[in-house]
């Protein structure tokens, strides 16, 4: 204990983190076991924890942090009033954290450095001040904004009175108009669909930070610890392909494949064809392709390398030995890395042929096993 460094612990969040985790894991079961639950507290529930989930994801990440796609007011001023209710700072703030975190990943002026520890980056980094406080010099196109201003003011009423109050309210009016006794409305909808959905929200968030530089595969780089993660994904509207994220940031798509679980993704192409979205921003496919092709290539370097160290050859592959695919995919890679270069349109179909090459490079690389050697 008496290595704390208790004058750098933010009391004020870090009382708040407790106490609302203490209430969802004392109120709520109490709650559930004494009065029950109707169905007006579950869809109340899973309408707010959407909202807000998607509120950050589509807009304090995607809209405001890394300006992916242009928005009209009513979406804007939605994603800014459910992201306050998520109780993780403004928007303002916010983005400026995240950009901080792309800028400087797995560096000590990462905000949620992973190489801190999984605590650091889940919920450490909230916990202890930053010594020194790193200036917000890197959203001056947001301070413009004044809806985000706006938000930025009144982060903590509009957070208390839409993500508290209103639920409380409304499950009160439920029960009234049903005969119930409506202080149990408003005590179960304060409990579920305000403290217990505001402890789930920031831990999903949070996991992104932690997890999702933690557990995952990374198919377009291995140089950060970004990884992406399909389950992730789920419990994540979409934030789980954070490899993909982290090497196009920019890119309105988590989940870049058509199969791939996004569900912010889609909300934000659903909102470009009613009108409410424009200017959607997405990474050629010629580019994607040569992210993977790169990494496969130095993923079969290292293999290699470490085959060599224990004085064995490249083992025999379909097509030839592993040296021989590895310098195939060098020419390929070479070829549309000239290709991106000078912004030259490969057909779809010379793409889905290398793609499958380089994928087919990748499965050999997992099922060769020489030497006791793993990738």
């Amino acid at each position: 204990m008496y290595r704390i460094p208790f004058d750098r612990v933010n009391w004020i969040t870090s009382s708040f983190l407790i106490v609302t985790a203490l209430t969802a894991l004392i109120g709520v079961p109490w709650h559930l076991v004494v009065h029950g639950i109707d169905a007006f507290q579950v869809a109340m529930f899973l309408f707010y924890l959407t909202a807000t989930m998607l509120s950050l994801t589509v807009g304090y990440h995607r809209l405001f942090s890394h300006l992916s796609f242009k928005a009209r007011r009513p979406v804007r001023v939605f994603t800014l009033v459910f992201g306050a209710c998520a109780f993780e700072n403004s928007c303002l703030d916010w983005a400026s954290d995240h950009r901080r975190h792309h800028k400087h990943v797995d560096h000590d002026e990462d905000p949620y450095d992973i190489s801190k520890g999984f605590l650091w980056a889940h919920i450490g980094w909230l916990i202890f001040k930053l010594n020194p406080e790193p200036p917000m010099d890197n959203v001056n196109d947001l301070r413009k904004d004044p809806l985000v201003m706006w938000q930025h003011r009144y982060v903590h009423w509009i957070g208390f009175f839409v993500g508290l109050v209103i639920p409380a309210a409304a499950g009160g009016w439920w029960n009234h108009l049903h005969g119930m006794d409506p202080r149990v409305g408003a005590l179960g909808g304060f409990l579920i669909a305000g403290i217990a959905r505001i402890v789930v929200a920031q831990h999903l968030t949070f996991f992104i930070n932690s997890l999702c530089h933690t557990l995952g595969r990374q198919p377009y780089s291995s140089e950060h610890s970004a990884r992406d993660s399909a389950i992730m994904a789920v419990l994540t509207f979409g934030e789980g392909y954070h490899n993909y994220h982290h090497e196009f940031q920019h890119d309105y798509r988590n989940g870049v494949k058509a199969w791939q679980w996004d569900p912010s993704k889609w909300t934000i192409w659903l909102l470009s064809k009613i009108g409410l979205a424009s200017g959607l921003r997405r990474v050629p496919d010629g580019r994607i392709l040569l992210a993977e092709m790169r990494e496969a290539r130095a993923q079969a370097e290292r293999r290699l390398a470490g085959l060599s160290a224990v004085g064995e050859s490249g083992p025999s592959v379909s097509g030839g030995t592993l040296h021989d695919r590895v310098r195939q995919l060098g020419v390929i890679c070479d070829e549309l890395e000239q290709a991106v270069r000078d912004r030259v349109e490969l057909s779809r179909s010379t793409l889905e042929r290398w793609r499958g090459e380089t994928r087919s490079l990748l499965r050999e690389l997992r099922s060769v096993s020489t030497g006791g050697l793993t990738t």
